[in-house]
Order: C-alpha cells, then sequence, then structure tokens
C-alpha cells in the first residue's frame, strides 16, 4: 500500500492507524461468522470488508463527529461505531463490484486476489448483493434518535444511488475512450468517489447532532477532499507499480479512460490536488483545533502523490 511518511505527520499516522484498526475490529464484530450458512457467502463478505485498508471513510466519519465535538456519550460511540462500519461496508461491496470482469476486470485488492478471484463472480456479486442492506441495518440499529436514524439512511442511500456512486459509475463505463474536459471529469467523480466520501463526513455530522452551520462547512470540505481524492488515484495509477498500489497500476491509461492525468497532465494534476486540499482546509476554518483530523486527512489524502 501507499504511505505516508514524515514525522510532522506521527501523531495524525497514530490517530488514522488507531481508528482504523478499531473500525476493522467493529466490522469483524458485527458481520456474520464465516461457520453461518452460507458458508461460502459470508465468507467472501468477510474476505472483501476485513483486513489492511487506509479505512479513510471511516476516518473522515469520526473526524467530522470530533469537529463537531461530540460528547463522551458510550450510545454515541456505538452509534459512530456502526455509521461507521456502515460506510466501510458500502465501500467495500463497491469495490467488489468495481473489481468484477464487467466493470474495471481486476485481479487484486488491497494486495491480495479480488474477491471474484478467491470465490468466483457469481459469489462475489451475492456477497456486494448482501453486503449493501447489511450496512443499512447497521444504521437502523444506531442508539440516537429516530429523525438522525432516517437522516442517516437519507444521505448514505442518496450516496451510492443513480445519482450518486451507481451514477458515476454509469458515467465512467459509458466515457470508456472519450475525452471530457475538465467540468465533466469533476461531475463524474464528484458521484463515483466523492459522493461516499461525502456521506462518510455527514454521518459523522448528522449522528452528534451537529447543526446546519457545521454541516454546510463540512460539506464544502468533503466535496473539495472528494475531488482530491480522485485526482491523486489518477496520479497514483500512472505513477506507482502494482505493489506500491495494491491494485493493477496503469489499468486506467490501458483501458483508455478519462482522468486528470490524461486531461492534465502528472504535474499540473498534482498542482491541482494541493489546491483542492487547500480549499478544504479554509472549509474548516470556523472550527479550530477541533478540526485538526479533517486537516490531517486532507494531507495525507494529497501527501500519497509524492
Amino acid at each position: 500500500m501507499v504511505s505516508v511518511a514524515g514525522p510532522e505527520q506521527s501523531d495524525f499516522a497514530a490517530w488514522q492507524a488507531e481508528h482504523a484498526q478499531h473500525v476493522d475490529d467493529v466490522l469483524n464484530r458485527l458481520l456474520p461468522p464465516e461457520s453461518l450458512v452460507p458458508v461460502s457467502l459470508h465468507a467472501a463478505m468477510r474476505w472483501a470488508a476485513l483486513g489492511p485498508g487506509k479505512r479513510v471513510r471511516a476516518c473522515l466519519l469520526y473526524g467530522a463527529a470530533q469537529a463537531c465535538h461530540a460528547p463522551g456519550d458510550p450510545s454515541l460511540f456505538q452509534a459512530l461505531d456502526r455509521s461507521a462500519a456502515a460506510v466501510e461496508l458500502i465501500h467495500a461491496y463497491s469495490l467488489i463490484h468495481d473489481d468484477l470482469p464487467c466493470m474495471d476486470d481486476d485481479s487484486m485488492r488491497r494486495g491480495k486476489p479480488a474477491t471474484h478471484i478467491q470465490f468466483g463472480e457469481a459469489m462475489a456479486l451475492l456477497a456486494g448483493d448482501a453486503m449493501q442492506p447489511l450496512a443499512f441495518e447497521w444504521l437502523a440499529d444506531m442508539p440516537i434518535s429516530p429523525a438522525l436514524v432516517v437522516q442517516s439512511m437519507q444521505v448514505l442511500s442518496r450516496a451510492i444511488g443513480s445519482q450518486g456512486m451507481a451514477g458515476g459509475q454509469a458515467v465512467d463505463l459509458l466515457s470508456t475512450g472519450q475525452q471530457l474536459d475538465q467540468a465533466a471529469l469533476a461531475a463524474m467523480h464528484g458521484k463515483k468517489t466523492g459522493a461516499l466520501l461525502g456521506a462518510s463526513v455527514q454521518l459523522g455530522a448528522i449522528v452528534v447532532g451537529a447543526d446546519s452551520v457545521r454541516r454546510e462547512a463540512l460539506r464544502r470540505y468533503s466535496e473539495a477532499i472528494g475531488l482530491a481524492f480522485q485526482v491523486v488515484d489518477d496520479v497514483l495509477d500512472a505513477t506507482v507499480d502494482t505493489e506500491q498500489l495494491g491494485k493493477t497500476a496503469g489499468k486506467d491509461l490501458a483501458a483508455d479512460k478519462a482522468t486528470y492525468v490524461s486531461l492534465l497532465g502528472v504535474d499540473q494534476a498534482r498542482i491541482f490536488a494541493q489546491t483542492l486540499k487547500d480549499s478544504a482546509i479554509e472549509a474548516l476554518v470556523t472550527f479550530g483545533p477541533a478540526a485538526d483530523r479533517l486537516r490531517g486527512l486532507a494531507e495525507f489524502v494529497v501527501r500519497r502523490v509524492y
């Protein structure tokens, strides 16, 4: 996996590693055990959802909750854990489907065989199908007010539907072999990548009952960081090898996909990512030190390209 170096990152790196491990533990606890019938289906779900990963979406959720001064209520921490696990489960399901031969046709994910390589295409498809409703079941079980549960479910469902992640993937498939302009590329990736990242931030704010002013500032932050994340992914696909990336490198170029590298070139794409990071951090100015973890995540996202 791509690593982040630098002594100034040590405190943030420890926080991120702690929260990444924590949400992995939560997923391990909440997912059906492999011993439960149908065994192969549950094994495939756990294969896709557990193990090493940056857990950026979960960390964004925890960081947003911290920025909004989450009180130390144990039931609130339980709700945050369930929502963090839910966004990571949705992300994992999307990666299963992304890797299928009918989509991006990739054989590796997170440094190990993709789910359809390990379990077969049919079981991989079913695993993704089962993970999506399970994520909403976890949200429904959050010990917070019913109104906030409904808001959380609405935010996540919108982020992954036809106007979110699924819609962005459809545009991506339909755009193969075409050169999109920067506005069209941003619109596509705002759905395909940015929508779930943005929902993760919003969920952290919703669960702790943040007001509309804070949510709007976090929306601006997540819009910028979501696009920066995709710009950086495009640069990494073009500049690092498969072992570092944890998935097959160079696939965007091979598939003739529209990317920020094909549109801007590597150097300008890196500059654009920095500009987006600055916009994200600017959106957090009213939060003060409480948003330092979100600032650290913005730095982390962009630092991966160097």
